[in-house]
């Protein structure tokens, strides 16, 4: 069996939203996969962002910055962890 390198990305941002849109877009960001609210105060919300690759976290902010009432999505880390998984050749064990 060979060795597969399996890559997880971690990514935290700071939203920017309009005062009277923050609790709508809570809402909508509670709705989107792999993305966990940390925290929120004067029309800023603080999120982590999971996935396994950079271009999925930069779809994620994209589409997080066109959500009605943002006015700016910003990514202000990133981590990337790498490990190894066991790749099956579809090999039998029958000889």
């Amino acid at each position: 069996m060979s060795e597969v390198p399996l890559t997880y990305h971690i990514s935290s941002a700071v939203i920017a939203t309009l005062p009277r849109a923050t609790d709508s877009v809570l809402s909508e960001l509670a709705k989107i996969e792999n993305v966990e609210i940390h925290g929120h105060a004067n029309g800023k919300i603080v999120i982590v962002i999971e996935g396994s690759s950079t271009g999925m976290m930069g779809q994620c902010l994209s589409a997080i910055s066109l959500l009605e009432g943002v006015i700016a999505a910003n990514m202000v880390f990133e981590h990337v962890e790498t490990g190894e998984a066991q790749k099956d050749d579809q090999r039998t064990d029958a000889a």
